[in-house]
């Protein structure tokens, strides 16, 4: 396989790695994120531990919303009208349709 046909692989590969698919990312790793923390909150006993987990807690919910709030103000996420988001996620799986069928 030639240099070329390599890069020209590597570009079509990392070309759907956009803006909103770093943002989803973030933001399903940052809700992970929450659950894991709220799960562990409830089976320490120990004070100290639980203080320190909700601190974490804390900072991983005031990060979803960063991450939210970023994705909102750039037409990314439409949480308060269905029919958008729909919309967005359709336009979404037509353009990933179109770049299996295009391999």
């Amino acid at each position: 396989m030639t240099t070329t046909k390599t890069k020209e692989m590597l570009v079509k590969a990392i070309a759907p790695m956009d803006d909103l698919a770093i943002a989803t990312d973030l933001l399903l790793s940052a809700k992970s994120a929450v659950r894991t923390y709220a799960i562990a909150l409830t089976e320490t006993a120990t004070p100290k531990v639980r203080k320190i987990l909700k601190a974490q807690l804390d900072t991983a919910i005031e990060t979803h919303q960063k991450i939210a709030d970023y994705m909102i103000k750039n037409e990314m996420y439409h949480p308060y009208n269905i029919e958008e988001q729909v919309e967005h996620d359709m336009k979404k799986s037509d353009t990933a349709l179109k770049l299996v069928e295009s391999n």
